[in-house]
């Protein structure tokens, strides 16, 4: 079955406009600071929203020693981290990288790694960007676009239902690894859920829609 044809609008980037691939889109966005874009399913939506237009958004001061997690903001934070994953089949080759917001750096990446999902990924991703963040004494946020990811964190437990196989066996470690490092580390991170609606896809996000 053919992909279905997606309309990527770039209102901040390199070059704005409607673009008829990622590959062009991502040109347009990779590693420019602050880059707005987001996909769409038609190109009567696409051209709507370019025309609405992107409105930037400003840092919004929070208090460093407050931790709060599932919690919506009303703009971005630019000083954060954003973390995604991305898996090619549910389960399949699956992988996670975290994204500094204001730079557009990326700060780390790991996988692939076989018969993972997507659930799992997200839940890396965020315990990984907490221990880095303590670790350099930093109290910046982090973004996730995963509300299951969150929980999870929150309840310092992977609740997945994917089987244990020995081709994944090295995924279940590490998801013991950051089960144990939330039980055996306190962190003032906050945790923040990155609203897609509003903003457009988190700057972790792998392209793959």
């Amino acid at each position: 079955m053919a992909n279905k044809q997606k309309y990527y609008v770039v209102w901040n980037g390199r070059k704005k406009g409607i673009f008829l691939s990622w590959e062009e889109c991502k040109q347009s966005i990779d590693k420019f600071a602050n880059a707005s874009y987001k996909s769409f399913e038609s190109r009567e939506e696409a051209e709507i929203a370019f025309k609405k237009g992107y409105k930037p958004v400003s840092t919004t001061k929070k208090n460093p020693q407050t931790k709060q997690t599932n919690a919506n903001t009303p703009e971005i934070i630019r000083e954060s981290l954003a973390v995604d994953a991305a898996c090619s089949g549910n389960p399949g080759n699956m992988e996670y990288r975290g994204v500094y917001v204001k730079t557009g750096q990326e700060i780390f990446k790991m996988g692939p790694f076989p018969d993972g999902t997507n659930n799992i990924g997200e839940f890396l991703a965020i315990v990984h960007g907490l221990a880095i963040l303590k670790q350099k004494g930093l109290n910046i946020p982090i973004y996730s676009d995963s509300k299951i990811a969150m929980g999870w964190v929150q309840k310092k437990c992977c609740n997945t239902k994917l089987e244990k196989t020995a081709r994944n066996e090295k995924l279940f470690e590490l998801i013991k690894r950051a089960e144990l490092w939330l039980m055996g580390n306190s962190y003032t991170t906050r945790i923040f859920k990155w609203q897609t609606e509003k903003w457009g896809e988190i700057p972790a996000d792998f392209g793959r829609k």
